[in-house]
């Protein structure tokens, strides 16, 4: 009897090959490599949030010394304020610009961090639903490191400006 002719072929289920096995162990494999980079990404976003609040902190002390010695020099130097208007000016409104611009990227910043936790947390769900390929993962995962790398950048600026203000 010829069995080219027959049809009581069944297919062969990927489970049951030695090459489906490797190949689902694999992605499992994969998956949790995915997902322990994932768990990384989160403890680093939680440790940049904390390193920024403390930021936060040290520029509202900053702040309140800032100004009180402000005050002091205004009271000090309110009889030669006519003659020095334009230095005084200027000696005001710098650290005052300084800090608000150090504001605004502290802001700035805490947006792309809130932007970072939702991407975060969109690819995990997505992962364990096991709805996106794995080049649409890595494709996200290329775009959290862009915003870590850009992140970092940030906040190396916020600590330069942090560090000219400190030295003013």
């Amino acid at each position: 009897m010829d069995d080219r002719w027959t049809t009581d072929r069944r297919p062969t289920d990927d489970r049951t090959t030695t090459d489906g096995r490797r190949l689902r162990l694999l992605r499992l494999l994969l998956l949790l490599l995915l997902l322990l980079l994932l768990l990384l990404l989160i403890l680093l976003l939680l440790l940049l949030l904390l390193l920024l609040l403390l930021l936060l902190l040290l520029l509202l002390l900053l702040l309140r010394r800032l100004l009180l010695l402000l005050l002091l020099k205004l009271l000090l130097l309110l009889p030669l304020l006519l003659l020095l208007l334009p230095q005084l000016i200027l000696l005001i409104l710098l650290p005052l610009l300084l800090l608000l611009l150090l504001l605004l990227l502290l802001l700035l910043l805490l947006l792309l961090l809130l932007l970072l936790l939702l991407l975060l947390l969109l690819l995990l769900l997505l992962l364990l639903l096991l709805l996106l390929r794995l080049l649409l993962i890595l494709l996200l995962l290329l775009l959290l490191l862009l915003l870590l790398l850009l992140l970092l950048l940030l906040l190396l600026l916020l600590l330069l400006l942090l560090l000219l203000l400190l030295l003013q």
